[in-house]
């Protein structure tokens, strides 16, 4: 019987939930343990998933050394702080994206990782998708020839529909472009396979001292430009265009696809469709594992040093704005 790989969930809010969901379709996992410092939320989460073992403290369960690998689904502000934690007690790490607040925190945790020699994964669960691995095979091949340019954009509005809290505070590292931006500056990472030359941006700081709504344009040289958008105050399709000389490909719903169209010069448009098992994020968990059992620190589908320019391009544009949380 296969050997497998047992998880452990540090915090159990929303994102934790969906991991735990998808957990249940990865064949060599089983999701072992949980954690949260709000007393009864770990019992009532352990109940609902049929996990066995809960803890009410984070170190508890870093400790526990049934639990192979964490996945740190806390909020933005404490990803250094809960990766760290375990990192330094040696225990492999999945820590949800934004992988940290800003570069220098990406930096410390990489740091850690290589000196413990720990594995540790930025979890942009949108890389391990079916459909976005085939796209990237394509793109590899130089399907639409040279490309020129990414339309990437995400936003919906999110005030007065129930907004979770951490969107506007500004604590808890919040804002559209930690939460959706994060996408399309990853994807364009993707795409272009290199951080650019020189941003232009404008974003609008709302009441609460938070990015509500930004438009950026990354330029690469050589009239290579990726233009996007993250908003929470008004609704943007979700979609990506990568245009180059001999074609377009549209990528519906860029950041969990099931499908893109291509045209090229003097064809028709041909759609690839790739639905995904269950809600997604279990192919990231299955990249974890594999690597936990190769032996590798890192993916190398998302390495830590892609981590870290994303972060840094991040950083950028909240520069661009005047935008600094309180933690730093």
């Amino acid at each position: 019987m296969e050997k497998k790989i047992r998880w452990g969930i540090l915090g159990c809010g929303r994102i934790a939930k969906t991991f735990a969901e998808s957990l249940q379709h990865v064949a060599d996992a089983e999701l072992a343990a949980v954690a949260s410092r709000t007393p009864g939320k770990a019992n009532e989460f352990a109940k609902a998933y049929n996990v066995q073992c809960y803890y009410e403290n984070y170190l508890d369960l870093v400790k526990d050394e049934s639990v192979d690998v964490i996945y740190v689904a806390t909020t933005h502000n404490y990803h250094h702080e809960h990766v760290l934690l375990c990192l330094e007690n040696k225990k492999p790490v999945l820590c949800e994206k934004p992988f940290t607040v800003n570069s220098k925190q990406a930096e410390d945790l990489i740091k850690a990782a290589r000196q413990n020699k720990v594995f540790l994964m930025e979890a942009m669960w949108t890389r391990f998708l079916p459909c976005i691995v085939e796209l990237n095979r394509l793109l590899s091949e130089n399907i639409v020839g040279d490309i020129g340019l990414l339309r990437a954009d995400f936003g919906f509005r999110a005030k007065g529909r129930n907004a979770h809290k951490y969107y506007f505070d500004p604590n808890l590292a919040g804002g559209a472009l930690l939460d959706l931006g994060v996408y399309p500056v990853s994807f364009s990472r993707m795409v272009f396979k290199k951080s650019p030359l020189s941003i232009k941006t404008f974003g609008y700081i709302d009441s609460s001292k938070v990015d509500e709504h930004a438009a950026y344009m990354f330029e690469y040289g050589y009239g290579k430009v990726a233009m996007m958008s993250s908003s929470f105050s008004i609704d943007i399709p979700h979609d990506a265009v990568i245009c180059g000389t001999e074609g377009y490909i549209k990528i519906p719903y860029f950041s969990r696809p099931t499908q893109f169209s291509i045209k090229l010069h003097g064809q028709e448009e041909k759609t690839v469709r790739i639905p995904f098992a269950s809600n997604g994020l279990n192919y990231q968990a299955q990249e974890v594992n594999k690597c936990l059992k190769e032996g590798k620190l890192e993916s190398d589908i998302m390495p830590l040093d892609e981590s870290l320019e994303i972060m840094k391009m991040l950083d950028a544009l909240r520069k661009e704005w005047g935008l600094k949380y309180p933690m730093e």
